[in-house]
């Protein structure tokens, strides 16, 4: 049986390596500007979550949709107001989709 301290560091364990997680995002994001591919990653690889069998991808998406939600619209103050969560996602929604794509595109695309 695992002591209580052995749980803790195990939730606590880094599932993902952050410089592996930097060149993925580089890699399908190129136009992601680098603060916000070092932040990504570093939410990715220390904010206990049970990322466990996760690929990169799917961690990838979910920190970003997640961090772009809550940081780059106004989701938290629909939800403050009353609107119901499925609705103030629907309603942010088409941003967070346009800053992702724009982020995929080659940078020299974006000029």
């Amino acid at each position: 049986m695992k002591t209580r301290a052995q749980r803790r560091r195990e939730r606590k364990k880094q599932w993902f390596v952050q410089a592996e997680v930097e060149e993925f995002i580089r890699r399908k994001y190129p136009a992601c500007p680098e603060f916000a591919v070092v932040y990504f990653a570093t939410r990715i690889c220390t904010v206990p979550k049970n990322w466990r069998s996760a690929p990169t991808a799917e961690a990838v998406d979910v920190t970003m949709q997640n961090e772009l939600r809550h940081q780059m619209t106004d989701y938290d103050q629909l939800m403050l107001v009353g609107v119901r969560r499925k609705e103030a996602r629907r309603r942010v929604q088409p941003k967070i989709n346009s800053m992702i794509e724009l982020w995929k595109r080659r940078a020299s695309s974006i000029t």
